[in-house]
């Protein structure tokens, strides 16, 4: 059987510091960063998706967990074509503009192209430490299926290079009726690893949740099914707690999708108090204990 690594996607949460999970001791970021990694083998970073970090913040991730750990990056905004706030973008490579909001394309090509090489060089510091897993490239709802965003996945997939990008496709005209065999063939065609997500059903925004592998590595992250999912609040949105009986149904298909792919991810992404910490130790035991 193939590895599943589970973890949460935050570690910084203020609802999370809140709950009473971390220990009092554990006062200060670097010592919160320790203690998650004592308790988990992977984290997902989403602060990246609002800016790009710096060099020397992922080194000091590096220097602050230990051998073997593994951070996933979610991708910049600018990078999946998400509109991004302009005070974001490095100061030197901001349009000038009156939006607040930009896009790939309000930005002269010579500065989108820095961006793109800032945002990966930033990573090196990870990469060097062997604790980068997978660059995640999460694109927006209105991302639907066409030629254009499949050749600008191959583009994602080439400028990545040798880092890893995982794709989540946020759009459900990729999967309806035969689309989703022809999704999943593009993916496996260019060895691009697919995300699964779980998610509320029955939304504008909702995709199936479709366990699958398209590569040597397959990622799986769970939105919760709060019934609040179209909340302009995050904590509403994200604050759903899954039973054990919703997550014992789970282990099989993960450890299914474990043989096929031979590396399985699982983010807890209903990050709301420590509900995502609690739900990943509850899935790390089932599938220990299965």
């Amino acid at each position: 059987m193939g590895t599943i690594q589970v973890g949460t996607a935050s570690w910084t949460d203020r609802t999370l510091l809140a709950s009473g999970w971390y220990p009092v001791s554990a006062d200060t970021p670097e010592k919160r960063l320790a203690y998650y990694a004592r308790q988990f083998p992977i984290v997902e970073v989403d602060s990246t998706y609002y800016g790009p970090p710096s060099e020397q913040t992922t080194k000091l991730w590096a220097q602050r967990t230990p051998a073997g750990f593994v951070f996933n990056i979610k991708a910049f905004s600018l990078l999946t074509g998400h509109p991004t706030k302009v005070s974001a973008i490095y100061q030197d490579l901001r349009p000038e503009t009156d939006k607040k909001n930009v896009y790939p394309g309000d930005l002269p090509a010579q500065a989108y192209e820095e961006v793109w090489s800032r945002f990966l060089t930033a990573l090196d510091p990870l990469a060097q430490a062997g604790k980068l897993g997978a660059v995640l490239f999460q694109f927006p709802p209105w991302f639907g299926i066409r030629r254009s965003n499949k050749d600008l996945m191959i583009e994602v997939a080439q400028r990545c290079k040798p880092l890893r990008p995982v794709f989540e496709l946020r759009n459900a005209s990729w999967f309806e009726g035969a689309n989703q065999e022809e999704t999943l063939d593009f993916l496996r065609a260019h060895e691009m690893p697919f995300v699964c997500v779980d998610m509320p059903q029955g939304h504008k925004s909702s995709v199936p949740p479709i366990v699958e592998a398209t590569a040597d590595l397959a990622v799986v992250r769970f939105h919760g099914h709060s019934e609040k999912w179209t909340s302009k609040d995050i904590h509403e949105k994200f604050g759903y707690e899954y039973s054990r009986k919703e997550l014992a149904g789970w282990a099989p298909r993960l450890k299914d999708l474990a043989d096929k792919s031979g590396n399985v991810q699982v983010f807890m992404n209903n990050c709301y108090s420590d509900y995502a910490q609690r739900n990943a130790s509850t899935l790390i035991e089932l599938l220990d204990a299965d």
